[in-house]
């Protein structure tokens, strides 16, 4: 990977994905010099390694709010469906 993998780590979800569409662009156009394809490819692939673990990160941290009994209220994960 290039050194900017390192820099990706600190981006939010959101920052990462419109990375990685700029470099998709970048790629379907078909303009750059092989180098510079592939290491766009490997940002790619790092940036969307980030995107996958914001994604779980923010699943793990969905809840559910369901009634016990009496009444009293507790957070639950969402289970998966």
């Amino acid at each position: 990977m290039t050194e900017l993998a390192t820099e990706f780590d600190t981006l939010s979800y959101e920052e990462a994905l419109s990375r990685l569409e700029d470099i998709v662009t970048h790629l379907e156009r078909g303009d750059l010099p092989l180098e510079a394809s592939m290491r766009r490819f490997e940002d790619g692939i790092a940036l969307s390694r980030v995107c996958a673990s914001r994604l779980a990160a923010a699943e793990g941290r969905i809840q559910k709010l369901v009634e016990g009994e009496g009444g009293a209220l507790r957070l639950e994960p969402l289970a998966p469906q």
